[in-house]
């Protein structure tokens, strides 16, 4: 009777509309993360306003019109995803600068900055014609890429919208073609040519190519939450053209997070997250992801992503408004079974009380039993109680010592590593002190030599041979020379094995060996001074005379050389000839 009685009451429940609602009700861990990032949106805002702010406050505090252009540039791009119309009036007023300076290459950074963000609000005629008075030849290096990427942007959003076949066609072609350019000048590391890439292989049906390049390089970087939004976004376009809606999804969710995180408002995750849930009958999720989008669309006043909105959100809010109302009813019918269900449960309660009753009395006589029972094992636990005891007090000991083997090894490794930090400091401390005498008595001699050559043509007055001698940079040179040469003497009496050890971290087709043993050349010059501490490239580049780019595209350069991870390239450098 009662098997029969709980198979009935299964069987209603399992059949209410109740229980497939919950059994339904679960999400993955990204659409919880998804949502926490939602919640938290307010406070990634107020970080957002607060590294404005200190932009606009450092502005009003610099001096230099240079200065000016570049915190307006960094401006520039904060506002980029954030409030096109503030963008817009950083590009001008940076276009302005740029013209009161007089340097045309800021002159066309800033007008590439205003068509960028004009494609962007929507106004392609305008954006077109800017970018189309901006002359290629007259463009430094470090801007190819920025200008191929703002036509391909342009292009791409015109073949978007274009409304007839033969213009989506062309302006497709167009898109093509600035898409290789970008391509030709990107570096192949870096993320925008992998992002860029990436797009060309979905384009012209090769996702499953797109995947492969793409996770390889997710995996093997470190990316930005920003980097991982566009990162995520493109392999969800490479899923939806596989058909692996699950894989699409996930992805889009990826982006859809890092968007939040880093409070852009400029985005499509979201909104196309928001179709998909629509798609799978998660109407709720989906109204509310489309309703956040287009608030911040309308925040952002990026007119294009308002127009891409408005053709999904009037169906989501159809669709909501129609679900609340079935809920409704579905509800109305749960309570109802709900109710039927209370009734027979009540009536169980009933039957099962007078069964407790007999079991409670073969209970009591089990007890009885048991406290027999109880009285043998009383007596045994007594004994093990006394051997646990004896366990005990040895198990404390044997504790004891340990801890104190422990102690002591542990003092000995701190005292040996101490030892060995002393040891090469004391040694770098005493060559550099005796180095750097030397090498001021020797400037010393240097400057007093060339007081009395002065003085001479002075007393002689030769003064023409004076304005040679004065003009004539030869003496710095030398003395450079002279300096770089110690230098590499000196480090080398340091670290006598650092270029073998150097060179055993590249792979073995790209050792660096210098024309003349015992000395180096400017890139193991820069790992030198990597090795003593100096990480700072500005630093290095005042020290070896270079430009920044220049040491930074030495650095770059070496890196890629790299035999294992590139980028743990200099930290292992900073431990050669500490193992002694």
């Amino acid at each position: 009777m009662i098997h029969r009685l709980f198979v009935l009451i299964f069987i209603t429940i399992a059949f209410s509309p109740a229980f497939w609602a919950v059994g339904h009700n679960s999400t993955d861990s990204l659409l919880n993360r998804l949502d926490e990032a939602i919640s938290d949106r307010e406070m990634y805002l107020k970080q957002r306003e607060t590294v404005l702010k200190e932009l606009h406050d450092s502005l009003s505090k610099a001096t230099d019109d240079r200065a000016r252009f570049d915190i307006m540039g960094e401006l520039f791009g904060n506002y980029h995803s954030f409030n096109s119309d503030s963008a817009y009036v950083m590009a001008q007023r940076r276009l302005s600068l740029a013209h009161k300076i007089g340097d045309n290459n800021l002159v066309l950074n800033a007008m590439l900055n205003k068509a960028n963000i004009l494609s962007l609000v929507g106004m392609y005629h305008e954006s077109l014609a800017v970018v189309d008075s901006v002359s290629y030849d007259a463009l430094p290096d470090y801007l190819h890429a920025y200008y191929f990427h703002t036509k391909r942007n342009l292009y791409g959003n015109l073949e978007d919208f274009a409304v007839y076949p033969a213009e989506r066609e062309h302006y497709g072609r167009l898109t093509d073609e600035f898409r290789d350019s970008l391509l030709s000048v990107n570096d192949p590391s870096s993320v925008f040519h992998v992002l860029v890439k990436a797009d060309q292989l979905n384009v012209h049906g090769r996702p499953k190519e797109a995947l492969t390049l793409l996770e390889g390089f997710i995996k093997e970087n470190n990316l930005s939450e920003h980097e991982l939004a566009i990162c995520a976004y493109t392999l969800s376009e490479s899923y939806e053209r596989l058909n692996d809606r699950e894989n699409q999804k996930k992805q889009l969710l990826i982006s859809a997070i890092s968007d939040m995180k880093t409070a852009v408002r400029e985005y499509v995750s979201l909104r196309q997250l928001a179709l998909l849930l629509y798609q799978e009958g998660d109407l709720e999720r989906a109204y509310r992801f489309l309703t956040i989008a287009v608030d911040d669309a309308a925040k952002s006043n990026s007119r294009q992503r308002t127009i891409e909105l408005n053709d999904s959100y009037p169906m989501i809010n159809r669709i909501y408004v129609e679900t609340v109302h079935n809920q409704k009813k579905t509800l109305e019918r749960t309570i109802l079974i709900i109710t039927v269900l209370s009734v027979v449960l009540i009536l169980l309660l009933f039957y099962m009380r007078k069964q407790m009753l007999k079991i409670a009395d073969g209970r009591r006589k089990v007890e009885e039993a048991n406290n027999k029972l109880s009285e043998l094992n009383t007596q045994l636990t007594a004994s093990n109680n006394r051997l646990n005891e004896l366990n005990l007090r040895l198990t404390e000991t044997n504790d004891k010592l340990n801890e104190l083997n422990r102690q002591l090894l542990h003092s000995n490794n701190k005292l040996q590593e101490a030892y060995s930090a002393i040891a090469e400091i004391s040694e770098l401390k005493e060559v550099y002190i005796c180095q750097y005498m030397d090498q001021s008595l020797q400037h010393i001699e240097m400057l007093e030599t060339y007081r009395k050559s002065i003085a001479k043509l002075v007393n002689s007055a030769k003064y023409d041979d004076l304005k040679k001698l004065v003009k004539s940079t030869k003496a710095v040179e030398d003395e450079l020379k002279a300096f770089y040469d110690q230098f590499d003497k000196t480090f080398l009496n340091l670290f006598p094995t650092f270029v073998e050890d150097f060179n055993a971290l590249l792979l073995p087709e790209e050792a660096i060996v210098p024309k003349k043993a015992g000395t180096l050349n400017t890139e193991l010059r820069i790992f030198a001074l990597i090795r003593l501490g100096i990480t700072d490239s500005d630093i290095i580049a005042k020290f070896l005379r270079y430009s920044l780019t220049t040491i930074y595209n030495y650095r770059t350069k070496v890196r890629n050389k790299a035999k294992g991870d590139r980028n743990r390239l200099e930290s292992e450098v900073a431990k050669i000839g500490r193992q002694s």
